[in-house]
């Protein structure tokens, strides 16, 4: 009879260890953009990355993103959040070099679509060079 018992505790806790591993995953947040094989994307993203080619961003960071004179935005994207690149995108890091793009109306009212197009790239789901709209 206690063996019955521990083993319906064991199985218990174990279903309920999947589940909440399940739920965990069911919860994650989407990803801020959406791609279609590589280079087509939702125009919010598309709208990033005409921010990205007009403020010549690859100035500093590379052309895709993978460092220069600047970091490479597909590593700090891995580890930075969406505030902490919003902040140092519209006030800079003097100190590093960074300048701020809070005087820009095109980066303010883009930052979020800035963030998508770049951690789209740094998750790897969109590709360096041309984008197009999702479903032109």
């Amino acid at each position: 009879m206690r063996n019955d018992m521990n083993i319906r505790t064991l199985c218990a806790l174990t279903a309920a260890f999947w589940i909440s591993g399940a739920l965990a995953i069911t919860n994650a947040a989407p990803p801020p953009y959406k791609v279609v094989a590589g280079t087509k994307v939702d125009g919010q993203t598309l709208n990033g990355w005409r921010t990205w080619r007009s403020m010549a961003c690859e100035r500093c960071h590379g052309a895709a993103q993978e460092g220069g004179l600047g970091p490479s935005l597909l590593a700090s994207l891995k580890v930075m959040s969406r505030d902490e690149f919003k902040n140092t995108v519209l006030h800079g890091r003097a100190a590093k070099g960074m300048p701020n793009f809070d005087g820009s109306k095109q980066v303010v009212d883009n930052v979020d679509n800035l963030y998508a197009y770049l951690k789209g790239r740094s998750d790897g789901a969109i590709k360096p060079g041309r984008l197009e709209e999702i479903g032109k």
